[in-house]
């Protein structure tokens, strides 16, 4: 069976929208490991009675605790809103993928139909 031009770009266009899916859930558990790794420490920190370090480069130095809590809700907001972002993304290449897939799945099953003839 051949397969016109046409057709061969959208195969193309399926693999690479396919593949930027994998990206992207790839992205966002990342981010959500990242968010996890945030709230838990989040909430030690809210939990502590001592007081608090935090990394900056190679070195721990105590730090407000306040300011600590301050940085780490809005580390937190980042993260949930690049999730929420990818998550928009993929919602939106997964229903281009669909659509093209059946644009193949359409084109091939005619071209076997008229080859057939």
């Amino acid at each position: 069976m051949k397969i016109d031009k046409d057709l061969q770009e959208k195969i193309q266009d399926l693999n690479l929208s396919e593949q930027q899916l994998q990206n992207f859930s790839l992205q966002k558990q990342a981010f959500q490991l990242e968010l996890n790794e945030t709230e838990s420490a989040l909430d030690e920190v809210q939990k502590s009675k001592d007081d608090v370090y935090k990394i900056t480069g190679q070195i721990m130095i105590k730090a407000n605790k306040e300011d600590v809590i301050k940085e780490m809700q809005e580390k937190k907001e980042i993260l949930s809103l690049r999730i929420k972002s990818i998550e928009n993304q993929e919602k939106i290449l997964s229903e281009r993928v669909e659509k093209t897939r059946k644009l193949v799945e359409e084109s091939l099953n005619s071209n076997k139909n008229s080859s057939k003839k």
